[in-house]
């Protein structure tokens, strides 16, 4: 699946997987060792999230029902635990550095196609 800023026209994934069950959102990329660029982790539905056993830093975008930005965390290091943010309907994890690199914002819009 790719996921696109239809605002600022850039791609912020174009291999992203989705994980829309109780236990594939818990152990997201738990473990992993290495979370490459252009990939992505959507989180259906989910409106937190944790770091817990992995170990690189990473990229949380928060969205609501109709894909718009209402949150984003940059660069959350391994062993935290982001805020709960009420408005969000699921969350993309990405490589920490892509909300920077592709300059990501708060209310942008977001296109995600299968």
């Amino acid at each position: 699946m790719t996921v696109t800023n239809v605002t600022r026209k850039t791609v912020l994934a174009a291999d992203c997987k989705t994980a829309s069950t109780f236990f594939a959102r818990l152990r997201g990329l738990q473990f992993r060792k290495r979370f490459p660029p252009g990939h992505g982790l959507l989180l259906v539905p989910c409106n937190s999230i944790h770091t817990f056993f992995m170990r690189f830093p990473i990229d949380a975008v928060f969205l609501d029902r109709e894909n718009r930005v209402v949150h984003i965390c940059e660069g959350i290091k391994p062993w935290r635990v982001s805020g709960m943010i009420r408005s969000a309907r699921c969350v993309l994890e990405l490589p920490a550095g892509t909300v920077s690199a592709t300059g990501t914002a708060r209310g942008d819009m977001l296109d995600i196609q299968s």
